[in-house]
């Protein structure tokens, strides 16, 4: 009889404990839902609808954060905005929840060569060979972009100031 009191607890104890377990989902399994908002914003990235697929993607991760696929789509979206540094940030995102994904550090590489970083993006490129240990799709995606280079720079506002439009003569005020 003095043994039952702590035993009922004990039995308790682990009936909660291991009925926790069983209701959990694995660390790896991403909510359904967020899959398919993140298949829905690629349809409309495809077709030109920015916003809208930024949106969906957001949505996304509110969703499920680990889902590293809206990340690396957020950066996609980026880069077609003409944004590199924000598109390498979700790539950063993406690679911190797995490490060795190839397509995220060929998307990350690409985001670098549209920024100028090529030496930065070589070493992308160093690390997806050293993973592929055979030629794969991105590695090649990759050294084509470093191949071609960053895009031509972007004129700069003071160098425009310099110049006046055509047809346009530069007045300057004289003081009274």
């Amino acid at each position: 009889m003095r043994f039952t009191p702590p035993v009922i607890a004990l039995g308790l104890a682990l009936l909660t404990v291991s009925s926790q377990g069983v209701g959990q989902k694995p660390d790896d399994a991403i909510n359904p839902r967020s899959t398919a908002l993140v298949r829905q914003a690629d349809a409309l990235r495809t077709a030109g609808n920015l916003t809208g697929a930024q949106d969906l993607l957001e949505t996304a991760l509110a969703v499920d954060p680990r889902n590293r696929d809206a990340y690396i789509a957020l950066g996609r979206v980026a880069q077609a905005q003409a944004l590199p540094g924000k598109a390498i940030r979700f790539y950063r995102e993406a690679l911190a929840l797995k490490p060795d994904d190839v397509n995220a550090l060929s998307a990350q590489g690409d985001a670098m060569v549209q920024r100028g970083a090529i030496e930065r993006a070589k070493a992308n490129l160093a690390r997806i060979q050293s993973l592929c240990k055979t030629t794969c799709q991105p590695a090649t995606t990759l050294a084509a972009a470093i191949a071609k280079g960053p895009p031509p720079a972007v004129q700069t506002a003071q160098a425009s100031d310099k110049v006046p439009p055509k047809g346009q003569e530069q007045t300057t005020v004289k003081p009274n």
